[in-house]
């Protein structure tokens, strides 16, 4: 085995790994679904996202290894950051580099290899993202373009981060002396996401921020000077037009709709604007501050927003001109801000409450000032953590969950739960540390995540799994059986006489049917084992941890037989079916793909079919 060589600029690309605070670091949902995705697209048990260390290989996210950490000296992916394309392994054991690897001559048993590196903005390769197998395979066209795909996914991300990384290193340098103020709202600019204009009466731009600059697609410079009516679709021009009118005239002083712009490209986005009129002492109108959100993705595609969420999310730096107006500007974006805002003392009592917090939590503003937080939304059994964290950082300076996205279980007033993604930033106030808090209410977007997740893995006929799910658990109980050299049994079940009690009953009756015999096929096995319907009347049993292989599987399969063919009640009628079963047996020494498992008790079941109805195939040597 031939450890990989250095990178040329291996001291920088250390330097920047660690600045990037992602070692040793917990889970986090924005690589986790990318790496699931990766393990489910490429059809491998394992995948991972690692980090090449100075002496070892880190995993921030990984599906099917059991280990955190490997040796950089044996790490595959020590060998792709070296590279401009893909470092694809097709079967590790012929491959001079890796044939004496621990990782292939002992667990994880790695046999084929793809992956992609990982790099900064300006090319320092960090990392990779793989695919591992423990069975050789090849990567094709397709299977290559996912995996570089969904490393771009990973990338992006990991290149924002650089990007905010290097933004808080400028701002820890800054020479600027700010107020109270001015602190509390650098602190909501740097963890905000929407866009922020400030306009003369007139509807004019005189100031944006980056993120409007990034929505629109123009520069700060092209921006200024121009006004709502210039980037403002025709169609949505009009109404536009009386409403900022009202503005100037005075009479409203805030206004809130939904409109669409058009970037520079001419393409058409939706957006959230929400525009507060600012007064001077004298009650003369001065100049409007503008927040203008993009939610484009959420009108067109609202799943797709949901997944890219974390990857789109774009905070904003800047300041306003004048430090005497801050205090005013920060609270017109505060109270209009999607999110809800709490800030905390160094007692964790709320300084804070803005009206998103309110509608999420049914605390008012009134209400919630100067309470202790876990009085107010933290469930009892995290009080303790959450006080033991705060005292923790205020005596060390270590926090968890400080600079970082999370998500946690809050409460609201009614005693309801609720899930949020937290993000807080630590800032100082007359040289007291305050903590500000966005939180996002994602119950929602979680519950129909598990539901999806659900259904795109059980049959919604029966509840039982479905092929797609076989088609995951199936490598993963292989090679399960293969690490601990068990024996592993696929029972093909097929329905005799199926159709002709469809016919009789029509397709009521034999959905009816399906759901009976599908219940009894799941008590008729142990828990450990799992059922799925693959189609029409065609099951089958994944049966793990047999002692005597064959032989087990056919006394199952018996048992199986004898459960369908007893009578069912259907619609005041007796009907009966009976069942046709053939068996694939995985054993110690051989190992077959899933396909050719599935393909030998497929064939196995139409060998029991023509021997005859109630046919378990084939028979155990004994027999």
């Amino acid at each position: 085995m031939s450890a990989a060589a250095l990178s040329p600029n291996e001291t920088e690309r250390l330097a920047l790994l660690r600045e990037l605070d992602l070692l040793d670091t917990p889970a986090e949902p924005v690589f986790d679904r990318v790496v699931c995705l990766a393990s489910r697209l490429m059809q491998v048990p394992m995948a991972a996202f690692s980090l090449v260390d100075s002496e070892r290989q880190w995993f921030k996210s990984r599906v099917g290894i059991e280990a955190s950490e490997t040796s950089r000296a044996d790490a595959f992916c020590a060998h792709t950051i070296l590279q401009d394309e893909p470092l694809v392994v097709p079967d590790a054991q012929q491959d001079p580099r890796f044939a004496h690897n621990p990782l292939v001559t002992g667990a994880p048993d790695i046999r084929f290899y793809a992956g992609v590196p990982v790099r900064s903005s300006n090319g320092l390769a960090l990392g990779a993202l793989c695919a591992i197998d423990v069975v050789p395979r090849q990567l094709d066209a397709e299977q290559r373009a996912v995996l570089v795909d969904l490393a771009a996914i990973i990338m992006r991300e990991v290149q924002y981060r650089e990007r905010l990384a290097a933004a808080r290193s400028r701002l820890r340098h800054s020479d600027a002396v700010l107020d109270a103020s001015e602190a509390r709202f650098r602190a909501m600019f740097e963890i905000a996401s929407v866009g922020i204009a400030l306009t003369t009466p007139e509807g004019r731009w005189v100031s944006v921020n980056r993120a409007l600059c990034e929505l629109l697609g123009y520069t700060a410079d092209e921006l200024e000077g121009r006004g709502f009516a210039d980037v403002t679709h025709p169609d949505d021009r009009d109404e536009d037009a009386v409403l900022t009118g009202r503005l100037a005239r005075g009479e409203i002083d805030f206004l809130r709709r939904q409109k669409r712009y058009l970037r520079k490209d001419g393409s058409p986005v939706w957006v959230e604007v929400d525009v507060k009129r600012k007064r001077d002492a004298a009650g003369r109108h001065e100049y409007d501050v503008a927040v203008i959100k993009d939610i484009h993705a959420q009108t067109l595609a609202e799943e797709e927003l949901a997944r890219l969420h974390a990857d789109l999310e774009r905070r904003v730096e800047a300041r306003t001109r004048e430090l005497g107006e801050r205090e005013e500007e920060l609270r017109s974006v505060i109270d209009n801000a999607n999110d809800a805002y709490i800030s905390l003392d160094r007692n964790g009592r709320v300084t804070a409450w803005n009206r998103q917090a309110e509608q999420t939590f049914g605390w008012s503003a009134k209400e919630a000032l100067g309470k202790p937080l876990e009085a107010l939304i933290i469930p009892a059994e995290l009080s303790s953590a959450h006080r033991g964290g705060m005292q923790l950082y205020l005596r060390t300076g270590t926090s968890r969950i400080l600079d970082r996205r999370v998500e946690l279980p809050a409460l609201r007033r009614d005693g309801s739960r609720l899930t949020v993604e937290v993000r807080i930033r630590r800032h100082e106030v007359r040289g007291e540390p305050v903590f500000s808090a966005f939180l996002h209410d994602v119950t929602l977007r979680k519950q129909r995540d598990a539901q999806r997740e659900y259904e795109s893995r059980h049959d919604v006929l029966t509840g039982l799994q479905n092929r797609r799910a076989l088609m995951e658990a199936l490598p993963l109980a292989q090679a399960r059986a293969s690490r601990s050299k068990g024996r592993l049994g696929l029972l093909f079940i097929d329905l005799d006489g199926f159709k002709a009690v469809n016919d009789q009953l029509g397709h009521d009756g034999g959905d009816a049917l399906l759901r009976a015999i599908a219940a009894r096929l799941r008590q008729a096995v142990r828990r450990t084992d799992s059922v799925f319907r693959l189609a029409g009347d065609e099951f089958t049993v994944l049966l793990g941890d047999m002692t005597d292989g064959l032989g087990d599987a056919h006394r199952v399969g018996r048992k199986l037989v004898e459960a369908v063919s007893a009578p069912v009640e259907l619609c005041g009628v007796t009907v009966r079916v009976g069942a046709s079963i053939g068996i694939a047996v995985q054993t110690p020494g051989h190992a077959p793909t899933p396909e050719e498992l599935i393909k030998e008790a497929d064939h196995w079941m139409y060998e029991a079919k023509k021997a005859g109805r109630g046919c378990v195939l084939p028979l155990p040597p004994a027999l």
